[in-house]
């Protein structure tokens, strides 16, 4: 079984706050061996990886930046390698074909893959019968939040999404928050009927619009981490749905689980649900 295997992880994005958490969740994991650290900031270039991390003892992973040495070194393992992605949305692709490429499964956080982005790595990843996921949150709440509004959706016809990130996030809206509407488009049904002829005397006053009518507003201010609320409303009433993250620790079990799991895959999976 995969979790029975000792599993070489290259973490890349390893000095960023997400790089960090998983960094130190690997070297903790049982049955799990840190073997590269990728990071592109210069100040940080051979600093070792679990010092970075907070850890009490140094892990002799020194940072660097060269990512397809990392990725060569972890193909030479008798084992099946995984590289676990936290980076940035303009790097993301291209590191996902690289690790696919060495023979490294990509367990991914990293969000804003265009549509066509996403299908060139699902024929990619289904041409090399390796497996990849791609998971725009880690979160187990978030995935129960997801089934709710599912189930909510099956008695409201008016719905409405806000994702809240702090500053630092690159792309808007957020994965998670286009794959939550994505899951509601697949309803089979149209949302938010127009009641009158709407007009934005601020362009993107109203959000985005996303499946089936579906918009999303998009929030960024320091002292957030990553929170999501589904707003259903009808006549007489409101239901919320909310998902607030205080620690990026809450995301651990998550990517632990998808490093062991993505050596079972064959292909491209996308969401954290799927794996479950």
């Amino acid at each position: 079984m995969a979790n029975q295997i000792n599993i070489p992880v290259v973490v890349n994005g390893a000095a960023g706050k997400m790089g960090r958490e998983v960094v130190k969740a690997v070297a903790e994991a049982p049955n799990m061996t840190l073997v590269g650290a990728i990071d592109k900031s210069p100040e940080l270039q051979g600093q070792d990886a679990g010092e970075l991390a907070g850890l009490n003892e140094p892990l002799e992973i020194p940072i660097t930046n060269q990512l397809e040495s990392m990725l060569a070194f972890a193909a030479q393992e008798k084992q099946p390698g995984v590289m676990v992605d936290f980076t940035h949305p303009d790097s993301v692709y291209d590191n996902i074909r690289s690790a696919i490429a060495y023979g490294i499964r990509p367990v991914v956080g990293t969000t804003g893959l265009s549509a066509q982005q996403l299908q060139n790595l699902v024929e990619f990843a289904d041409k090399a019968s390796t497996g990849c996921l791609i998971i725009p949150n880690f979160s187990i709440g978030m995935v129960l939040l997801q089934q709710a509004a599912l189930a909510a959706s099956q008695h409201f016809d008016h719905v409405e999404i806000i994702e809240l990130h702090h500053n630092q996030k690159a792309d808007a809206p957020s994965g998670t928050a286009i794959q939550t509407a994505q899951m509601l488009g697949e309803m089979g049904k149209n949302f938010n009927e127009a009641k009158v002829e709407e007009t934005e005397n601020l362009p993107g006053a109203r959000g985005s619009i996303a499946n089936e009518g579906i918009r999303i507003h998009s929030v960024r201010l320091p002292g957030l981490i990553a929170h999501q609320e589904v707003i259903f409303g009808a006549a007489g009433q409101i239901y919320t749905l909310r998902h607030d993250t205080s620690d990026r620790a809450c995301y651990m079990p998550g990517v632990l689980l998808a490093i062991r799991k993505v050596l079972e895959l064959k292909s491209l999976v996308y969401g954290l649900e799927k794996i479950l």
